[in-house]
């Protein structure tokens, strides 16, 4: 499959275990590289998805100058929009705290800004997925960020994780997505890509 591709060096610029994970899914061969500080601030006037877009295409960006004409690389973002903010990785405990119980009997979105580079084109997209949270005691919420990893997910929460199992009263879109990769749009993107 993705017979277009293989004449590419498929390159993840990401450091998150689970795109790494959701990108394997697709028998795709890639190697991860990891970008080089990326400055992942953003205009206050983007709303929802424009925001992991834009720092999508920033990730692209920052690695434009480093490519070879024979790679082509997959930059993603991911944030949670609840109620007209942008939550991203939790800064400590006690924000993922906050974030959580915020989220606690509601419902938020979760957008993924994709950015698909070569040296002779870039197709971006963003996927929206959409959340409905049961309520949390605040002893589940604290059990969730003591026994698992809440700091390194975008509104502090894993949907593949504990807090995903008792809390996901429902769920429009794809679950990828908000795993933090869209892998099924990925997939039709990819296969519009101009063969090296």
């Amino acid at each position: 499959m993705l017979d277009n591709i293989k004449g590419y060096k498929v390159i993840l610029a990401s450091a998150s275990p689970r795109r790494r994970e959701l990108l394997s899914g697709l028998d795709i061969d890639f190697t991860v590289k990891k970008l080089p500080d990326v400055d992942e601030s953003f205009p206050q006037t983007l709303q929802g998805g424009d925001i992991p877009l834009y720092i999508s295409k920033k990730k692209a960006d920052a690695y434009r100058p480093m490519m070879n004409d024979d790679e082509l690389v997959i930059t993603a973002d991911t944030i949670v929009w609840l109620e007209g903010v942008a939550l991203g990785k939790p800064a400590d405990p006690e924000e993922a705290f906050r974030m959580i119980r915020n989220m606690s009997g509601k419902s938020h979105s979760v957008f993924t800004g994709v950015t698909i580079t070569t040296k002779r084109e870039q197709l971006c997209f963003v996927a929206q997925s959409n959340v409905t949270f049961a309520h949390f005691t605040d002893d589940e919420i604290e059990y969730y960020i003591t026994k698992y990893s809440p700091m390194d997910k975008a509104g502090a929460y894993g949907a593949q994780e504990w807090i995903g199992y008792i809390g996901m009263e429902n769920i429009e879109g794809s679950y990828f997505n908000v795993m933090g990769l869209p892998v099924q749009r990925l997939y039709s993107e990819l296969k519009k890509i101009v063969p090296f």
